[in-house]
């Protein structure tokens, strides 16, 4: 019998450890299809599985009928009984530079974080699905990106201190949309989704429909599978530069660096931007081969400048990551 879609997130769930008994589930929910369905099914799930939910909304004020999605988001936490703590930021006041995707991005989960430790929540589930992996991966290949990259959407990261889950991970959009047909549960929509501009919508919209019917009809399965190989692939590797090197939160000793493979050189390099800023996300592999350079060529004393306002400094038998 074919798993219907509460079978696969409760088969995510217990496959990744996603969620004890007792826990207090902090769940993002925007309004759309996703975050809804998302909601209902941990809903249904919580009770056999033991644990609690609260909801969490926030209006970044992009659209002009945001209001509206906190409106519905207030009124469905109502109609199930759940406790919502619901926020308000003007997120294009808060962007000073850079991509306004990234911005938002880092102001919600950063509101989440501080929306869990309110609650006391100890974990944040959020609503990405199959489709978002293959299309996360998708852009990555076509902007580059190493093994990391290709691990895609994790179904559970730490960031800010907080344990993000992803119980939707190994589910298709259109199950998503089936679901809340036959259940008959209304969702908001975004419009912009359709929309071009951005990066995502180009490659959901024209890209994977066009790899769908020239190439390979399963194309987001295929990709999604590639994902959830190679992150276990990652993580082996992680775990065992963590064995191989002394990572501390600031400097990483040279001679331990120079005895490992250049693979677990890199990923080192990496673990250490991490740990300062919280991801890697905008460091490439230009900044990685300057850093090699630094290391390898440039006198002591020497500084690389990274994004986000990190830098790394060679000194005589450490380098150093700090904030400018």
């Amino acid at each position: 019998m074919k798993p219907t879609i509460i079978d696969k997130v409760r088969d995510t769930i217990k496959r990744y450890d996603l969620i004890a008994k007792g826990d207090l589930v902090l769940v993002g929910v925007s309004g759309g299809p996703d975050s809804v369905c998302l909601l209902y099914l941990l809903k249904s799930l919580s009770k056999p599985l033991g644990f609690t939910l609260e909801i969490c909304h926030l209006d970044h004020m992009l659209r002009k009928d945001s209001t509206g999605d906190a409106q519905f988001v207030r009124s469905l936490a109502v109609k199930l009984g759940i406790p919502a703590v619901i926020g308000k930021i003007a997120v294009k006041k808060s962007a000073s530079a850079g991509s306004l995707e990234e911005i938002a991005r880092d102001i919600r989960l950063r509101f989440l974080g501080k929306a869990a430790q309110e609650t006391g929540a100890v974990k944040i589930a959020l609503a990405h699905n199959l489709d978002d992996q293959a299309e996360t991966v998708l852009m990555r290949i076509l902007r580059g990106t190493g093994l990391y990259g290709l691990a895609g959407i994790l179904p559970k990261r730490r960031l800010y201190g907080y344990d993000f889950i992803r119980p939707l991970i190994r589910v298709q959009r259109r199950e998503i949309e089936s679901f809340l047909r036959r259940k008959k549960i209304k969702a908001r929509l975004d419009k912009t989704n359709r929309e071009e501009v951005f990066f995502r919508n180009k490659v959901r919209n024209k890209l994977i429909p066009l790899l769908e019917k020239r190439y390979n009809p399963r194309i987001k399965e295929s990709l999604s599978n590639m994902a959830e190989t190679i992150s276990l692939d990652y993580d082996y590797l992680n775990r065992s530069c963590l064995r191989a090197i002394r990572v501390k939160r600031d400097r990483m000793n040279l001679a331990d660096f120079s005895g490992l493979h250049p693979a677990m050189q890199r990923l080192a390099l990496r673990l250490h931007i991490s740990r300062l800023q919280g991801s890697t996300r905008r460091i490439s592999f230009t900044h990685i081969r300057e850093i090699e350079d630094l290391i390898l060529n440039r006198p002591v004393n020497s500084i690389v400048d990274l994004p986000k306002g990190i830098a790394v400094a060679k000194k005589a038998k450490s380098i150093i990551f700090y904030r400018r």
